[in-house]
């Protein structure tokens, strides 16, 4: 809502483009702000107990994994960002943009569903092989990939059966909105991919893959997908439905691969490796046992 709100204030007041980006920028600041606030007023108390120097123990190894995940996931948003700029280089580049745009928004909103499949798998994936619990890892993932494909085929089914109009709540120009209507589609199906492929994503983070991926991402998206896109949309005048459709390829090129690499892994190898990680990158021996006799939450003292 409050994105709502700043967007039409912005929009308003004659502010355009730069006004939007403003707003999109305040909107997650917002959020940040408030999810610090709601941690340190006390409603995680088993996550937060207050500022200590304890958080600057060991820092590099979590911040190599968090440098892994950030690159990783700037590799997967960049690269739907791209796809604008090369609509541009369209014939009719404000249709095409606008068609290409109002896609994309859908598929964020979708995506928004299939981001807290992703938190939760890899955090349940984790858990279970640093639990020393592979089969329970293997069966969490056929869970949830068989549940978010299962809501995929609702968006698909969706976008097929709407798809003259689920462009006009985004515009009112006939031209974009048949643009967006002859997408319908490939789109559908990107919206089935899209929600398995964060779950596989989030497969690989709680197993501890986010380099591999990072460099699978690199060579689906940006050595397939883009180029790929370009020569259909620019070269081979596809327009609109050529860049969608280079894109699309690169994302399942990459699910292919990851599903691959999820059914080829011996998972009592991964809980193996997940103990080796937890005494290397767990916290100091010292530091550790230091805050073992430290009460939790729970404990009779």
């Amino acid at each position: 809502m409050e994105l709502i709100f700043l967007y039409r204030n912005f929009y308003n007041h004659k502010f355009g483009l730069v006004g939007a980006a403003v707003s999109l920028n305040l909107s997650w600041w917002i959020v940040v702000l408030a999810q610090f606030a709601y941690i340190i007023m006390g409603y995680c108390p088993d996550a937060w107990t207050g500022f200590s120097w304890g958080a600057f123990h060991d820092l590099g190894a979590f911040a190599r994994l968090s440098i892994a995940s950030a690159i990783m996931m700037c590799l997967e948003f960049w690269y739907y960002m791209l796809l604008v700029v090369l609509a541009g280089r369209l014939r009719n580049a404000q249709i095409a943009v606008a068609a290409i745009s109002i896609c994309n928004n859908l598929n964020g909103w979708e995506i928004m569903i299939f981001l807290g499949f992703n938190a939760a798998i890899s955090v349940r994936i984790s858990n279970e092989l640093g639990a020393g619990r592979p089969r329970a890892a293997k069966f969490s993932i056929l869970v949830v990939v068989m549940t978010s494909a299962l809501i995929g085929v609702v968006f698909l089914v969706l976008v097929l059966a709407l798809k003259d109009v689920y462009a006009l709540p985004f515009t009112n120009n006939p031209e974009v909105a048949h643009q967006v209507s002859k997408l319908a589609v490939i789109f559908a199906f990107t919206l089935l991919l899209n929600s398995v492929q964060p779950v596989l994503t989030g497969v690989a983070v709680g197993a501890g893959w986010q380099w591999l991926v990072a460099y699978v991402n690199i060579a689906c998206y940006y050595i397939v997908g883009l180029p790929l896109g370009f020569f259909l949309g620019s070269k081979l005048n596809m327009g609109v439905q050529g860049i969608w459709s280079g894109m699309i390829s690169g994302v399942l090129l990459q699910t292919l691969i990851l599903t691959g690499i999820t059914l080829s892994t011996n998972w009592n190898k991964e809980a193996n490796l997940a103990d080796s990680r937890i005494k290397k990158w767990g916290g100091s021996a010292e530091y550790r046992v230091e805050n073992s006799n430290t009460p939790k939450h729970g404990d009779v003292v």
